[in-house]
């Protein structure tokens, strides 16, 4: 590992101007990429305290050798040079958003004499011309299927249309005229292109330009008594509107636009793109990529912006529209993204000029857009969430992951049942705690457990060390407690299955750092208890901390043993949080109904059920209170005159805070922040 003090350049020497740095390693080989309105001052960043710089980053700097740099004239020439620089050296440091070769998309073969439809996965290559990508190979068939009756373009492949050539003979598409058969010279080269590029005109959007067209010519072969022409013409027609309906509207102005949605974690971002042309939804594509650093959104947008269309632009045909711009239309007029960068303007510069016209990048804020860019952030929360299940499911992965964590923590075996604590309070009120047991690498949910804190919450505070050691002797008493019981064997005798905590995990995982690993560790050694590792898991940098080391175990960000980990502590989060939620409700509710005559506990505890939450009970009426099986309307009228009552602003005290927090709004926190 280099020290980055043995290549750092005096800071006097670097220049203010904008520019382009390189990072190479000791086989001067590029493996970062990177830009800046000021180089001295970005790559003096990298150079801070190394403790504070983000894994990626440090790992980034402690590989590399050497820091190069290169000034520019202004940030647009800036923002084109790191974009060839990335595709020329494929740094492995920068966040590459390479082709999707999962979607299936529609190709066209533009740089074949006779252009080919044919459904494809796999890179992009240049001279050919793709649609979508679709969700289906069946969509893109479907489609074709409708539109060769309108443009009846060549869909064999090579080795079929040589063939017909040679024996002088169309295929049964040819026959039944959704092929021009161009193989036996139905058609010449130059018109089959003409039907190609009025295939590829109707795809990207001159929908209704091309319909008025076939109408005029279906009238006037009717004008001309050509009935069985003018037939064909209303059937091609009807075909083209039947396509267009499977690609709904869902901006009624005709928009021009790529909706970018980006949802993310400390690891990786999942990024979803929807191409919206003439209103329509024509394609989806997504990715999700390792996360290089402490970026903001802003930052990610732009290094992504940059990244996937000049690779389109790149790839795309070489053939000119009458207007002059690249065929196909890459780039919208409009690119809508979850946060402007920084160099938003020097961005929008540089795609106006690759597009031939002006560009806009913006942030949605309200109406169909905004409703719009909401749907796509589902779906990259979406698509987020399956490849982490699809990554956890996986057998080989996790076993990867088991074997790693036995051989990384010198483990006596790998840790087949594993177990996690955290903690969860709003301001040391309400303190609770969860326990969630992962068997094989999988949640077992039939195991997990809430904790209501006594001994380490009081009033008003919390001691988030103390309530882990709470939770660890609960814990192991009960296991304790089941090993002395002789009377109760391990296995119940009714289903056959091993009590839930007849046995001790492998491992203990709580969530937190050394002071949270060493409270639960005194525990087991004051029960006695030596069969169990412990270790946390802090969530700054995702350190591996063990009971009596001063340093923390380094997992890299690609590790599936890391990656297991940090599932299953984000489980227990999200199982403490909601627990804590239910709890802080519902006592919330019952001390604004405690003392209304005629509401017991049972009473209350009705109402409590019925509503979810006092936020839903304040905007109940009488008549939805009095709804309530035991609820009378005397009752439910004091009820709502105690809600009434509880709701009014109360005047701020001098010298003490006033009360802000909303019922249904809550800041959770737990105990490693």
């Amino acid at each position: 590992m280099a020290d980055p003090t043995t290549y750092r350049p005096a800071a006097g020497t670097i220049p203010t101007d904008p520019g382009v740095y390189k990072f190479r390693d000791a086989h001067s080989r590029v493996i970062y990429v990177g830009k800046a309105k000021n180089l001295r001052s970005r790559l003096t960043s990298y150079f801070a305290d190394i403790a504070s710089l983000h894994p990626r980053t440090r790992q980034m700097v402690t590989t590399a050798a050497a820091v190069e740099w290169t000034v520019v004239g202004t940030e647009v020439e800036a923002l084109q040079l790191e974009y060839n620089w990335i595709k020329e050296f494929d740094p492995r440091f920068n966040v590459r958003y390479r082709d999707d070769k999962t979607y299936p998309v529609l190709a066209v073969t533009l740089n074949e004499e006779y252009p080919r439809l044919f459904v494809y996965r796999g890179p992009r290559r240049r001279g050919v011309r793709y649609f979508g990508p679709y969700a289906h190979a069946w969509a893109i068939r479907e489609t074709v299927d409708l539109l060769t009756r309108v443009f009846p373009a060549r869909t064999c492949s090579t080795g079929v249309f040589k063939r017909h050539r040679q024996i002088d003979r169309p295929c049964l598409l040819g026959y039944i005229d959704k092929c021009s058969a161009p193989c036996v010279g139905r058609v010449s080269a130059d018109e089959h292109r003409e039907i190609v590029e009025d295939f590829c005109d109707f795809l990207a959007g001159r929908t209704d330009q091309m319909i008025r067209k076939l109408e005029r010519e279906m009238v006037s072969a009717a004008d001309d008594l050509d009935f069985e022409r003018a037939a064909r013409l209303r059937d091609d027609v009807g075909a083209m509107r039947r396509a267009m309906e499977k690609q709904a509207v869902v901006l009624g102005d005709g928009t021009d636009a790529d909706v970018v949605a980006m949802v993310g974690d400390d690891l990786e971002v999942s990024v979803q793109v929807f191409h919206v042309r003439d209103g329509r939804v024509r394609g989806q594509r997504g990715w999700v990529v390792e996360r290089s650093d402490d970026g903001s959104m802003g930052d990610q947008v732009a290094q992504f912006v940059t990244q996937f269309y000049g690779a389109q632009v790149d790839l795309d045909s070489s053939v000119q529209v009458d207007d002059g711009r690249v065929r196909g239309e890459s780039i919208p007029r409009e690119v809508l993204v979850p946060e402007l960068p920084d160099d938003h303007e020097e961005l929008q510069h540089w795609l106006s000029d690759l597009r031939g016209s002006r560009v806009a990048v913006r942030v949605p804020q309200r109406g169909d857009k905004k409703a719009l860019f909401d749907t796509v952030a589902r779906n990259a929360s979406e698509s987020l969430a399956q490849h982490k299940l699809r990554r956890a499911g996986d057998l080989t992965t996790r076993s990867a992951a088991l074997t790693e964590l036995h051989e990384t923590l010198g483990l006596d075996a790998a840790p087949l049942r594993i177990e996690c604590i955290d903690i969860s309070h709003v301001q040391g009120t309400d303190v609770v705690a969860s326990l969630v047991v992962f068997e094989d690498g999988l949640p077992r949910k039939s195991d997990y457990r809430h904790y209501a804190i006594r001994e380490a919450a009081g009033e008003g505070r919390s001691d988030d060390v103390a309530s882990i050691g709470e939770v660890t002797r609960r814990r192991f008493l009960r296991h304790r407690q089941d090993q002395e019981a002789t009377d109760r064997p391990p296995v119940d005798p009714d289903s056959g299955r091993p009590r839930k905590f007849a046995y001790p995990p492998n491992l203990f995982v709580v969530d937190g750092g050394a002071p949270q690993v060493h409270a639960a560790a005194s525990v087991l050694d004051e029960l006695g208890v030596t069969d169990v590792a412990v270790i946390g898991l802090a969530k700054r940098l995702e350190e591996v901390w063990v009971p009596g080391d001063d340093e923390p175990v380094i997992l890299p960000r690609t590790s599936e043993a890391l990656f297991l980990l940090q599932r299953i502590r984000d489980e227990a989060h999200r199982f403490a949080i909601t627990f804590h939620r239910s709890k802080r409700s519902k006592r919330m509710t019952e001390s604004v109904l405690d003392g209304v005559p005629g509401l017991g506990r049972t009473r209350r505890t009705a109402l409590v059920t019925h509503f979810g939450s006092v936020a839903r009970l304040r905007e109940a009426t009488i008549e939805d209170i009095s709804g309530v099986p035991g609820i009378g309307m005397a009752t439910a009228r004091a009820v709502r005159a105690a809600l009434a009552e509880d709701s009014a602003p109360e005047p701020a005290v001098a010298g003490s805070p006033a009360e802000v927090e909303s019922s249904d709004r809550v800041e959770e926190t737990t105990g490693d922040r």
